[in-house]
C-alpha cells in the first residue's frame, strides 16, 4: 500500500488590472508573480488605464498625491505626507516619481519592468483588453510582444473557471 500524498496546485486566479500609475503597477504584478511561484495559473486582463502597464517602455509611468492621502515619503530621516494640493505644482508628480523610483531602486525593491518580466518568465498570461485599444486608438505594435488580445469575453472566460479574482 502506497501511503505517499501528491498534491497538486490546479488553482487559478484572474486580476483585472485597471490603473496605470508606477504605485499601482506594483500590486497586480506582485500578486501575479508571487502566485505564480506558488503554482497557480494566473491570467492578468488589462483594460483601461491599466493598458499603460503593458506599453514597450514603461518610462512614462508616474505616480500623483492627488486623491493620495496615504502617501508618505521616507525623507530628510522623517515621513513627510505630501498634501492634495501639491499636485498642483507643475512638475510635482514628475519629481514624487523621481523620488519614488530612487526609492525603490535604493531599498532594493524590483522595478516594474522587472516584475513584468518575472509575470511573462513565469507563465502568467497577460491579456490587453481590445475595446480599450480601439477606444484609445492604440495598435498592438504599441504593447510587448508577449501579450494577448481579447475583450470582455475572454476575461469573462478565465474569471467564471478562476478560483480567486481579483480586481486591481
Amino acid at each position: 500500500m502506497d501511503n505517499t500524498v501528491s498534491i497538486e496546485n490546479s488553482k487559478t486566479m484572474t486580476i483585472i488590472v485597471t490603473k496605470g500609475s508606477l504605485d499601482w503597477a506594483y500590486p497586480p504584478f506582485i500578486l501575479a508573480t508571487t502566485a505564480a511561484a506558488m503554482d497557480v495559473k494566473v491570467d492578468m486582463f488589462f483594460t483601461f488605464y491599466g493598458l499603460q502597464l503593458l506599453k514597450k517602455d514603461l518610462d512614462h509611468l508616474q505616480i500623483s498625491t492627488l486623491g493620495n492621502p496615504g502617501m508618505e515619503m521616507p525623507m530628510f530621516g522623517m515621513h513627510m505626507k505630501m498634501p492634495n494640493i501639491v499636485s498642483a505644482i507643475p512638475g510635482a508628480d514628475a519629481l514624487c516619481s523621481t523620488m519614488m523610483r530612487n526609492l525603490i531602486k535604493k531599498k532594493g525593491v524590483a522595478s516594474v519592468e522587472e516584475l513584468r518580466e518575472a509575470a511573462v518568465d513565469s507563465d502568467v498570461n497577460l491579456i490587453g483588453c481590445q475595446m480599450t485599444m480601439g477606444l484609445f486608438e492604440w495598435e498592438k505594435h504599441d504593447l510587448m510582444d508577449e501579450i494577448e488580445i481579447g475583450g470582455a469575453a475572454t476575461y469573462m472566460e478565465k474569471a467564471l473557471n478562476s478560483d480567486i479574482n481579483l480586481f486591481i
